[in-house]
């Protein structure tokens, strides 16, 4: 088989490898320039309480006020306006799933569906080009039309696989935060701080440590002080993160302040049962991993065992034969 017979007519084999080599040293570039870039959130995350705070006191202040239009983002804005995409049926739903993800400004919903929206139409233009067009590969036409319509599909779903993949990490990193957090607030309870000022506190201290659940808890503290209901503060922490361990902390946190139990006993207790957890799935992951490294092992360990071990008896065998042979 012939590597040049599937490059295009105006590429030879020599312009093929040096592109290669320069596509590895640029994301090799990247993977060293990424490892060593020191990643600092605390200021994205003040900076996104503040404008929460601002907008907080901005409803309170005007409170007939019609609801605020949705703000811009230039031509995302404009296309996604004209184009009707934003139903009022859809604007929470989706404004809670993107803020599952991280991202709660009022422009999230519309550079979301601007992508969902062009994201399909720039991958088939670029298939178009590429198989039609410049025709790199010459295909069946049913082949290139399957690949158009794979490359369309493709686009189409990018921007919710990309989405969700954010939502689980953040989801990830919220699980794994929430014991250290818990018996932060269980010190900061039994010290007498009330539970605005215990959030507030346990999101200051794990500012750099976990910033998603800092964040969250810090939101919650800055809703606590200016929503009229604090249970809708608590309900607002769950609509946003939609895990089951922070839903049990808010029915502990909402029946403290309805009934006026003990605070701290509480949070003991679910901080005890998280931390179980987490180890229990620590456990499972080791559990899991000889049968994860099996197919590693079989594909890159062994067979370069094999030559080690076996590859001088094969080439003596090899040479006593010739040797015999020539005899």
């Amino acid at each position: 088989m012939n590597v040049a017979e599937f490059l295009p007519a105006s590429v030879t084999l020599d312009d093929a490898m040096v592109a290669m080599a320069g596509v590895a040293a640029l994301f090799t570039v990247l993977a060293v320039w990424h490892g060593l870039l020191v990643r600092d959130p605390l200021g994205a995350r003040i900076k996104g309480l503040a404008q929460r705070r601002e907008q907080l006191l901005s409803v309170m202040k005007a409170p007939r006020r019609h609801p605020q239009r949705l703000r811009g983002v230039g031509f995302m804005h404009e296309v996604v306006k004209r184009l009707n995409l934003v139903r009022q049926n859809r604007a929470r739903t989706l404004a809670d799933r993107l803020a599952r993800a991280g991202w709660r400004s009022g422009d999230a919903a519309v550079i979301y569906l601007f992508f969902k929206l062009s994201t399909p139409v720039l991958f088939g233009i670029a298939a178009a080009v590429l198989l039609y067009g410049v025709e790199m590969y010459n295909l069946p036409p049913l082949t290139r039309l399957g690949a158009l319509l794979i490359s369309i599909g493709v686009g189409l779903y990018a921007p919710d696989v990309f989405v969700k993949n954010s939502t689980d990490k953040r989801r990830h990193q919220l699980r794994k935060g929430l014991p250290d957090a818990l018996d932060l607030m269980v010190i900061c309870a039994e010290a007498g701080l009330s539970l605005d000022a215990s959030l507030k506190r346990v999101s200051k201290e794990m500012a750099r440590s976990q910033a998603e659940i800092a964040e969250e808890f810090g939101l919650t503290a800055v809703e606590l002080g200016f929503l009229p209901d604090r249970s809708m503060a608590l309900k607002n922490l769950t609509r946003r993160t939609d895990l089951p361990s922070i839903r049990a902390v808010i029915n502990t946190l909402t029946q403290t302040e309805r009934y006026g139990t003990p605070l701290a006993q509480s949070l003991r207790v679910l901080a005890a049962e998280f931390r179980t957890e987490r180890l229990m799935r620590a456990e499972e992951k080791a559990a899991r991993l000889p049968a994860t490294l099996t197919v590693p092992m079989i594909f890159f360990i062994l067979p370069p065992l094999f030559v080690v071990l076996l590859g001088p008896g094969v080439l003596r065998f090899i040479d006593s034969l010739t040797g015999t042979g020539l005899g």
